[in-house]
């Protein structure tokens, strides 16, 4: 295991293995979540219980063989939250990794070992998963570039399973052309087929963020603006926002229930503050709910992807604040906070849609970052506008 000052990887799973002879990665290093299955190692999902339960995985996940036939070195397996249903990176069984960018501040969650060992210089590059926020909340706190791309252009086959309807595989790097070099081995399908020409500013969103970060946030507005051709202010005022977070919030549970029900009835795990709550309230999901926040989501995909035709992209705050400190009561950390931010990060979730952080605002002396939400399919086209910004 390599020198891990941050403790941002796994110790009772390590694994590290050698990219190849060769490739447009040789000489990086990447890190991987601790979702991802890597043949002849157990992955542990952030919980010792499974960890115990579960064999040693038969195979590797593609993203993970692609970085290391690019000829990346795999460093580490990182720390995640408990059954990645978190967006603290508080881990009350393997430790919560540090954020390097703001001590004594927690480095948010799902993801948060492989953000911790990218902002740390730990990695160049690292794998984590996002449904609810897990890879843009932790690139926000941790003052790093971080995606998630468009739900389904990133193969997700050895990635252990959350959410079907929103799972995604995303990725962390310091460097925004390192970013879209690693976009370009692990997107598939087809992309939008125009760059980001124009930018859609809604006040309403930046309200969403607490005063100090909004100023930070708003502040860095132009330095993307003068990338593009065209911002243009919007005045949806976004009074939806709440009612689409409970929409989001109530499909997620019914998906988590169904995938991880099983296990957790059988075996009975512990689960820390906040999240013990969030699996014993996704147990009460009926299915008249799930069915009707299912038409409530389609109706909301249609309102969203026609927002966001190609060549536009939507600013917003990554996260509506700083990095809380560690040790925030979970009451705070966990419900009001996680609340919150989701109604936000709900947007790409419930769109399907890509969203990249920038790391470019600064509150309190804490990282904040500045997100651009694009239409299906506009992954290449973001990656391509943060690396001119």
């Amino acid at each position: 295991m390599p020198a891990d000052p941050l403790g941002a990887f796994c110790r009772d799973n390590p694994v590290s293995l050698p990219g190849a002879p060769a490739g447009p990665l040789k000489g990086r290093r990447f890190a991987v979540k601790d979702v991802f299955e890597i043949a002849g190692t157990p992955t542990g999902f952030g919980h010792p219980a499974w960890l115990r339960t579960h064999a040693p995985a038969t195979a590797t996940a593609s993203t993970v063989a692609r970085l290391l036939a690019a000829g990346a070195d795999l460093v580490g397996r990182t720390i995640s939250d408990e059954l990645c249903y978190s967006l603290s990176g508080e881990n009350v069984h393997f430790g919560t990794p540090r954020n390097p960018a703001a001590p004594g501040r927690i480095p948010g969650g799902s993801s948060a070992g492989s953000a911790a060992a990218v902002a740390g210089g730990l990695a160049d590059i690292a794998l984590g998963t996002d449904c609810g926020g897990s890879v843009r909340v932790p690139a926000s706190y941790c003052g790093i570039y971080g995606i998630r791309p468009t739900h389904g252009r990133v193969a997700t086959d050895g990635v252990l399973p959350f959410t079907e309807s929103f799972d995604v595989v995303g990725w962390f790097a310091r460097d925004p052309a390192l970013l879209a070099q690693t976009g370009a081995l692990l997107l598939g399908g087809t992309p939008a087929p125009a760059p980001i020409r124009r930018l859609l500013l809604a006040p309403a969103l930046f309200a969403r963020a607490e005063a100090t970060a909004r100023a930070a946030l708003l502040a860095a507005v132009p330095r993307v603006a003068a990338h593009v051709a065209e911002v243009v202010e919007i005045a949806d005022d976004f009074a939806v926002l709440d009612a689409w977070r409970v929409t989001f919030q109530t499909v997620q549970a019914a998906e988590i229930w169904a995938t991880l029900g099983p296990w957790i009835a059988a075996e009975q795990p512990e689960f820390g503050p906040g999240i013990k709550d969030r699996f014993a309230a996704a147990a009460t999901v009926t299915p008249q709910a799930e069915a009707a926040a299912r038409a409530r989501m389609a109706e909301i995909r249609a309102t969203l992807r026609a927002m966001l035709p190609p060549g536009d992209a939507l600013l917003l705050p990554s996260a509506p604040r700083i990095a809380p400190l560690c040790g925030t009561p979970a009451s705070e950390v966990e419900v009001a906070y996680r609340n919150a931010a989701m109604a936000l990060l709900c947007l790409a979730g419930l769109g399907g849609l890509p969203q990249l952080s920038l790391p470019l605002a600064e509150a309190e002396g804490c990282p904040v970052g500045l997100s651009l939400l694009g239409g299906a399919g506009a992954d290449e086209a973001l990656l391509a506008l943060a690396a001119r910004v």
